[in-house]
């Protein structure tokens, strides 16, 4: 069991132990918040809900992003749904159905936006790979470094788009670099 499971399991005990409000409490919570912005009165009524995004997080799960990840994703849009539903109504009949609705796209939005990133990593990953291979195999055929306009060409690339590559596997490289140099370091210290 990870730490995720471990926290999901507390979250979901805790939702279990807030049984729903009954509708004249939840009429007077969001007229308190309505009126004066009351924050326990909204913190009452979040907490009252957060089995909203557990639910919608557990569906979505495994889906670009871990339940834990979504829970809290879930949860913020659940604070920002309630104020909403305040600054509009008091009535308690719409409100779940309202924090719903807005979980359920702030989720779906969030699932949406890593699925991008994942893809432009992928992408970046490729491009990588394929700037590397262009770059050894031009320094073997030419004997010294390719210029920008060679690989460029090679690769059937904008020179602009193979200068960014560069400078992000270089960043790369410096970063690796940094991190096993610590270890490089006690390795040489062990021989003396």
């Amino acid at each position: 069991m990870n730490a995720d499971d471990t926290g999901l399991d507390a979250i979901a005990a805790q939702v279990r132990s807030l049984p729903p409000l009954p509708a004249e409490e939840v009429h007077e919570l969001l007229g308190a918040v309505q009126r004066s912005g009351d924050r326990p009165a909204q913190d009452r009524l979040v907490e009252h809900h957060l089995g909203i995004p557990l639910r919608e997080a557990l569906v979505r799960g495994n889906r670009g992003l871990d339940v834990f990840d979504l829970y809290q994703e879930g949860t913020v849009a659940t604070i920002v749904a309630i104020a909403e539903y305040a600054a509009r109504s008091d009535a308690p009949e719409g409100l779940s159905q309202f924090v719903s609705r807005v979980v359920s796209v702030h989720l779906d939005h969030a699932l949406e936006a890593a699925a991008i990133e994942r893809q432009e990593e992928e992408a970046f990953v490729r491009d990588a790979q394929l700037y590397e291979t262009a770059e050894v195999s031009l320094r073997h055929r030419l004997g010294r470094e390719a210029a920008v306009t060679e690989l460029a060409a090679a690769l059937d690339w904008p020179e602009d788009r193979v200068a960014i590559v560069a400078e992000q596997i270089a960043r790369a490289r410096e970063l690796y670099d940094s991190d096993i140099v610590p270890y490089l370091d006690d390795d040489a210290d062990d021989e003396d």
